[in-house]
């Protein structure tokens, strides 16, 4: 069958200017560094772009483009909106044609995904409700269903990274409940349900996540349970690495850490041939995290020498899209809690805060964390007025994310610094603080 013709981006094309494709290439490459977003990007990708093969990007490279032009929109960069992208049915090509009610219910399906603003998630949930009451779901999920779900993750992600985990859990619920349901309701193709099998199951893993940063461990534990079940059926090996370095995460913040170190080695064994040095540096990060709970040192220092190694390799075409967190400001920020753990505050400090001052504001949940990680050390390590300023950066991120996570760490951080309550820096900061202190 033919493929559709693209219409060429030549907005884009103007925008390159004088630079050729491997130029500006690297142009995009040095953006993405400067907000901590990872891309692979080289004269081929940009080649597709201004073909039009690529009418819009993902949402890691359209951060960056954003930052490269400020001001500008998509549209204004010459491409298409996300949503006339991906499922329509000019798209689905040789999909099976549906029923005008079928292809109702689906857009109905996809706004209660898709809505957007402060409260999305909010408003997904009312719409995914609406739609279990009073509509059925498609008899055979489509291309459409499968693309609904994959952006439902995509939103997830987005807003976990804006506004933190607590506001969102519950709410994403209902759409992972509807990936489920439109899983077992079958596909119209095959290739459409290993789509919705990766989607539901990184689905789960988003929504664990939310459980976990907001402090609901056994329903993290449950959910990343669910997503590595469901990589087992599709045979997912990238799904099935992303629930081990998640579990492996989860079991190191729940005190068991021989467990992190088995989840951790697991997940690099399915991720041993997709071609991703950075999810093989974050998986060795994972093991680091519970060699560290171990008090091993030596293993520790083994599985940050290798996760240095793997990451300086660079971002690769396999890399997931999932990972565009991880860039060096994860990296840091994941070796400061191992050299935490070992009882190296002050080195652990400095790598604290190397993360906060390298991570993109944008990213308000991680420089919350990374600045809370940052006052923790900081108090461990001696030097209780740093720590305290820390700690009041952190709180004001917190007028903007809600995070349990990060209100946790404070209130330990409040804790170590009482003994130092007289020094007029800490005392304003356990006043505001989460544990509630006040100077006496």
């Amino acid at each position: 069958m033919a493929a559709f013709p693209h219409s060429p981006n030549s907005t884009f094309r103007r925008l390159r200017g004088q630079h050729s494709p491997a130029e500006f290439a690297a142009l995009v490459r040095r953006a993405a560094k400067e907000i901590g977003e990872t891309v692979s990007c080289d004269a081929r990708y940009i080649g597709r772009v201004e073909s039009g093969e690529i009418r819009c990007p993902n949402y890691a490279y359209e951060r960056v483009f954003l930052h490269m032009f400020p001001g500008r929109t998509l549209a204004d960069l010459g491409f298409s909106p996300r949503e006339s992208v991906r499922g329509r049915a000019a798209q689905r090509g040789p999909d099976v044609p549906r029923s005008p009610s079928s292809a109702k219910e689906s857009d109905v399906l996809r706004r209660a995904f898709m809505a957007g603003g402060s409260a999305t998630v909010a408003a997904a949930t009312l719409g995914l409700t609406l739609l279990g009451d009073t509509r059925r779901l498609p008899a055979r999920a489509g291309e459409s269903e499968a693309a609904a779900v994959e952006d439902a993750v995509r939103r997830i992600r987005l807003l976990d990274d804006r506004h933190g985990a607590d506001a969102l859990y519950r709410k994403a619920s209902e759409p992972l409940r509807t990936a489920y349901a439109l899983l077992d309701a079958g596909a119209t193709r095959q290739s459409t349900e290993d789509r919705l099998h990766a989607g539901a199951g990184e689905l789960a893993v988003s929504v664990g996540w939310l459980a976990h940063d907001s402090g609901r461990f056994d329903d993290a534990r449950s959910h990343y349970a669910e997503a590595l079940a469901t990589a087992r059926v599709a045979r997912d090996a990238g799904l099935e690495a992303h629930a081990f370095s998640n579990m492996s995460f989860l079991a190191r913040d729940t005190g068991r850490a021989r467990e992190a170190v088995r989840a951790a080695q697991a997940g690099r064994r399915a991720a041993s041939s997709l071609g991703s040095p950075r999810l093989l540096s974050l998986l060795a990060l994972r093991e680091a995290g519970g060699w560290a709970g171990l008090d091993d040192r030596k293993a520790c220092e083994e599985s940050l020498a290798r996760a240095h190694r793997e990451f300086s390799r660079g971002p690769a075409e396999a890399d997931p899209e999932w990972m565009s967190f991880f860039g060096e400001a994860e990296l840091e920020s994941l070796e400061a809690r191992c050299w935490s753990a070992l009882g190296e505050h002050a080195r652990a400090a400095r790598h604290a805060r190397r993360a906060a001052d390298l991570q993109d504001p944008h990213f308000a949940r991680n420089v919350a964390l990374y600045t809370a990680e940052l006052a923790g050390d900081l108090a461990r390590a001696g030097a209780p007025d740093e720590a305290a300023w820390a700690g009041g950066r952190a709180l004001d991120l917190l007028a903007e994310v809600q995070s349990t996570r990060v209100r946790a760490m404070l209130a330990e951080t409040a804790t170590a610094l009482v003994p130092h309550q007289r020094s007029p820096r800490v005392g304003a900061f356990l006043t505001r603080s989460p544990a509630g202190g006040s100077p006496v």
